[in-house]
């Protein structure tokens, strides 16, 4: 999962993130927030990945979000193609952020950054 600058040009740690942006709780230790689209094959395998890391670390959670029906989350944040995977801390910053099917080891190692 990558860090840093991203495409846009705008750093990793401006992105910070709430339960009224996500329409969810953050985790107590960190959020893997999950950019989907309906006919996207990869976004299933994502969501599965997400959800066992979720379940396996205690205070992760697994917020997806549907990229289509919000737009303007998708732009504030930057997101250009689904899934997109973003990595909150406890406080709703992000701290990695990766685009395409992430594999389940990388996404634990990320969380590292996160908690």
């Amino acid at each position: 999962m990558n860090d840093g600058q991203r495409r846009t040009g705008v750093t990793v740690s401006e992105v910070t993130l709430g339960a009224r942006q996500l329409g969810a709780e953050l985790g107590e230790r960190a959020t893997l927030v999950q950019f989907s689209s309906a006919f996207c094959a990869p976004c299933r395998a994502t969501r599965r990945v997400l959800g066992e890391v979720a379940a396996l670390v205690p205070g992760v959670s697994h917020v997806e979000i549907d990229a289509e029906a919000r737009l303007d989350l998708v732009r504030a944040v930057g997101v250009v193609k689904t899934p997109t995977v973003l990595v909150l801390d406890a406080r709703g910053r992000e701290v990695r952020r990766a685009a395409g099917q992430p594999r389940k080891a990388d996404v634990i190692a990320a969380l590292g950054a996160a908690v």
